[in-house]
């Protein structure tokens, strides 16, 4: 067992990097993408995310790790890598990464798309007709909307927005002279751009079997961008890309208007400084040195590839490539008998009252969320609705029925997270649209982002009230719930009523609220009742009795956590980890770990809910809720986390989720002590387990039950 003199769990060959073990997360993302065993569109979709992955680790993490080396900042981590260190390991393992995401695109899923009547087609290789058909739109759609920019002593170097995808152009004027320009490929163009559609013939099965045909937009571009510069010798072009500094700093006690605050960093965001510049490697040394100069970067920042510049790009592909053979075959979510059966307003609300209701998202429907703040809105006995909103995405379900709320006459107050990460435009329009119509919008506390998923209705019943709550894990995001995993309850307990009061009051006004009934909400009392159940079951061990934790999250990387698990773990607690993305803690190290196992599932869904199980000598006791084991999480956002108290819904998640997690040998990937990770097979008559795809099917079986039932019901009612 590592020792030290200081601290027993102090040793920096305990802990992984974070941005090595997230680096490490988008390499098991990248691993879907090779799986055969995944529909060939969804291999593209993995390699896509992976893409857009990598863009947002480079314009959040990187950007961070770069000011801190600038800012001289030398301390080092619980692993002990300076930010210097974390840059240089940073720069090599991206530079694998792409390298094995470039020969997959090409070596393997272009062949595959190829055989399957997906064409990707490169200029050079068009033929005569298909060359003059690109040429010809080229000239009517995409010649208007360029606009080459000069460089020249009149002509400063121009500014190049986030993600943009560019041409340097070079050429030559009539005297010889060298010119370079810049020409942005404009993102309101397909990148994939569709040449034809054709047909193939039959399949066996019947359908058509259709041919799509696409060539790269910008070497569509650079074979006509002579007709840019007419009287000018082309010599020279080559796309480049420019990842920047994406991440918002708030002054927020000094920013008088928040909102307004929050829309001049986003306008900001576009043209931070330059954390990435990926290029071809047949870009000339002089184009390369022109562009570190004028963008103020080091050649370190330069990322030479081999494949496509941005592949975030092939998520076109998946979304506009009619072929669901090629894609997951559609998953109808099943909706709870509960709920099924509540045709009016009051039956919604009477189905809460008799017992609480757990969805588990996405195979349980969404639609009871938002038809539950419907029949809250029309309901002349419901008096407020309060809410808290993170990520709600376009077009808003969810929104739209707090609007009409409103517009009924409700009181309605919502707080409006402005610093949701990539979400603040349409956050701060939905805010905007809620103030208009008289919502109480607040824009969250000072120093704290509220990432808490709770909606609460206040209803008039007889000569009181009574409040319903939703309490959920994930965003109040219809569409995102389809393809997140997340579970929320529905509850009308009077104590979680009363601790979701007193958390509204907390967000809103003044209170000072040091303590919850049921609730565990951070900052106040998240950590210390979390370290509390870790500390009863290592005191359960320490007596010789069974002890157990399975504690599900998106991400471990808090220290305290981390030192309070291998505590655990040394006193004989048996201790599952369902970690998704990040983890910094080491499993199976002799003397600290070995009690410990780490489990990561990527799949179809991404794995979003955060599930903490104590076995509190068979007392068991389970948490759900928005919180992940991060320091930012435990002490710097309002996050909540509830008890599950129905024993059924216990039952359910202990066994037919989390319990399957632990069983599947076939997405499941477990990590090795040196931070690597092992995909799990199943061996030879042993029974193969998804653990995605068995709770689908769980639900398949439910709706087949429920459709049964009412044909035999329609049956009955004929007789």
């Amino acid at each position: 067992m590592p020792s030290s003199d200081k601290h027993p769990f102090s040793d920096p060959a305990l802990y992984i990097n974070r941005e090595l073990s997230l680096l490490e997360f988008q390499s098991r993302v990248m691993e879907e993408a090779h799986d055969e065993g995944n529909p060939l569109l969804e291999r593209v979709k993995f390699l896509g995310i992976f893409g857009s992955n990598m863009d947002e680790f480079f314009m959040v993490r990187v950007s961070g790790i770069r000011k801190m080396v600038e800012a001289q900042v030398t301390s080092a981590l619980p692993d002990a890598m300076t930010p210097r260190q974390q840059l240089a390991a940073i720069r090599k393992r991206t530079g694998e990464l792409n390298e094995e995401a470039s020969k997959l695109f090409a070596r393997k899923l272009l062949p595959r798309l190829d055989k399957n009547g997906i064409h990707i087609l490169q200029y050079g290789k068009l033929s005569k007709s298909q060359k003059e058909k690109v040429d010809s739109h080229f000239r009517e759609v995409i010649f208007p909307v360029l606009t080459p920019l000069a460089l020249d002593p009149g002509h400063p170097f121009p500014h190049i927005s986030n993600l943009s995808l560019n041409l340097a152009v070079v050429i030559r004027d009539r005297k010889g002279h060298e010119r370079f320009a810049r020409l942005k490929v404009p993102d309101t163009l397909p990148r994939l751009l569709p040449i034809k559609r054709s047909s193939g013939g039959v399949r066996k099965d019947g359908t058509i079997a259709h041919h799509h045909y696409f060539v790269w937009l910008e070497q569509v571009i650079a074979a006509n961008v002579g007709l840019l510069f007419p009287g000018m010798e082309l010599t020279a072009v080559h796309p480049f890309r420019i990842v920047r500094d994406a991440d918002i700093e708030i002054q927020e006690i000094e920013a008088d208007d928040l909102l307004e605050t929050m829309q001049q960093s986003i306008r900001r965001r576009k043209f931070g400084s330059v954390a990435l510049v990926a290029i071809h490697e047949d870009m000339p040394e002089s184009i390369r040195k022109l562009l570190i100069e004028n963008l103020e970067i080091n050649p370190s920042d330069v990322s030479v590839q081999t494949g496509p510049l941005g592949l975030a790009s092939l998520m076109q592909l998946y979304g506009n490539v009619e072929r669901h053979e090629l894609k997951f075959p559609a998953y109808k979510s099943h909706l709870p008998k509960p709920f099924h059966d509540a045709a009016t307003t009051d039956d919604i609300f009477a189905a809460i009252r008799r017992e609480n209701i757990l969805l588990h998202h996405p195979y349980d429907s969404f639609s009871p969320v938002v038809d539950f703040l419907n029949a809250a809105a029309r309901d002349p006995q419901a008096l407020a609705i309060k809410q808290t909103l993170y990520r709600v995405g376009h077009n808003s379900p969810v929104v739209e029925a707090l609007l009409e709320a409103a517009e009924r006459g409700k009181q309605v107050a919502v707080l409006v997270e402005l610093k949701a990460r990539f979400d603040e435009e349409s956050n701060i329009t939905w805010a905007q649209k809620l103030e208009e119509a008289g919502v109480h919008v607040v824009y969250g506390l000072v120093g704290l982002k509220t990432h808490s998923k709770i909606a609460m209705v206040v209803r008039q019943e007889g000569n009181g009230i009574r409040r319903y709550l939703h309490l959920a894990t994930g965003n109040y995001n219809a569409i995102t719930s389809n393809f997140y995993e997340d579970v929320g309850i529905f509850t009308c307990d009077e104590a979680l009523g009363a601790d979701a009061t007193d958390l509204f009051n907390f967000l809103t006004g003044y209170s000072a609220i040091k303590s919850y009934k049921k609730l565990l909400v951070a900052p106040v009392n998240l950590r210390s009742h979390l370290e509390h159940l870790i500390k009863r079951e290592i005191e359960h061990a320490k007596k010789g009795n069974k002890a157990r934790m399975i504690l599900k999250a998106n991400a471990l990387v808090d220290p305290h956590m981390i030192e309070l698990l291998y505590a655990a773990s040394q006193a004989g607690v048996q201790v599952d980890l369902l970690i998704r993305g990040i983890c910094c803690l080491r499993p199976g190290i002799k003397g600290v770990s070995e009690n410990i196992r780490v489990i990561s599932i990527v799949g179809r869904y991404l794995e979003h809910s955060r599930m903490y199980y104590f076995y509190n000598e068979g007392r068991e006791e389970m948490y759900l809720g928005s919180a992940d084991l991060m320091t930012r999480n435990l002490n710097h956002r309002v996050e909540v986390v509830f008890p599950v108290e129905n024993k059924a819904h216990l039952h359910y998640l202990r066994e037919e989720a989390l319990a399957m997690y632990l069983k599947d040998n076939s997405s499941a990937r477990v990590m090795k002590p040196d931070g690597d990770y092992a995909r799990l097979q199943s061996k030879e008559k042993e029974e193969a387990i998804n653990v995605q795809q068995r709770l689908m099917n769980h639900r398949e079986k439910l709706n087949a039950a429920l459709l049964e039932k009412e044909k035999k019901n329609k049956e009955k009612k004929k007789k």
